[in-house]
């Protein structure tokens, strides 16, 4: 369950961008609220981070005619209806959120896809015992381990090196006014929070994820997620 930080030191907080359509998923309803295991995905995500003792605070940042999320009497986050057109302007809007309830400059935020919903207390955890010392921020990813081609057109034009790749996950975790600056500088098409603070020159830490922290995308991508979940269910 998520504690109050009473230390004079910087707070966490868990920023979930959901105002996405999830059109790629093939419903109509948004992927976020697809049922998985007995609960929508979202929920499932909500779980986990929930669970993460250092988080001070979770906001899911919903479209703002999203009414199918709203917490209950237990549920100890909340939800800001400020979601924009893409996800780096949800998560700018959720940041200046975080502002108005009390966010300091040099608190560390954690961004995690909703539809990340494999994600575990322990990962997460992980990532914030690796990098609430660093310098600049984190976050979860995975080592290659499939051979990797570039394309030209349909057919294969090369084969890249795996050694140095790793696929990229969340939660990814900086402080609240460095990605601020990230994300003005880099625009509304970043498509992930490392990106942005990449491109002012700095280096994110990268920290072991797991391979069943995948973002649930395609049709496919749900039978696989909801037979992790009945598993750990039944176990």
């Amino acid at each position: 369950m998520c504690a109050m930080n009473t230390t004079s030191g910087p707070r966490f907080w868990a920023l979930v961008p959901c105002a996405g359509s999830g059109a790629r998923a093939g419903s109509p309803l948004p992927k976020q609220y697809q049922e998985l295991a007995g609960q929508s995905m979202v929920r499932h995500t909500l779980s986990a981070l929930s669970a993460v003792a250092v988080l001070h605070q979770i906001l899911v940042v919903l479209a703002p005619d999203d009414r199918l999320l709203q917490p209950g009497a237990g549920d100890i986050w909340r939800v800001a209806h400020c979601g924009g057109a893409t996800r780096a302007l949800s998560v700018a809007n959720g940041l200046a959120h975080l502002r108005q309830l009390g966010a300091a400059q040099d608190d560390w935020v954690l961004v995690h896809d909703a539809a990340r919903c494999l994600v575990t207390p322990e990962q997460v955890a992980r990532l914030v015992q690796a990098c609430a010392q660093d310098e600049v921020g984190g976050l979860l990813a995975l080592p290659l381990a499939d051979t990797l081609k570039q394309a030209q057109g349909e057919r294969v034009q090369a084969t890249l090196s795996r050694s140095d790749k790793w696929l990229a996950q969340t939660p990814q975790m900086f402080r609240l006014e460095l990605l601020e600056r990230a994300l003005r500088a880099a625009g509304e098409q970043v498509t992930d929070e490392s990106s942005a603070v990449e491109a002012l020159g700095l280096s994110p830490r990268l920290v072991p994820g797991s391979a069943q922290n995948f973002k649930v995308t395609y049709p496919e991508d749900f039978a696989l997620a909801r037979a992790v979940l009945e598993a750990r269910m039944q176990g």
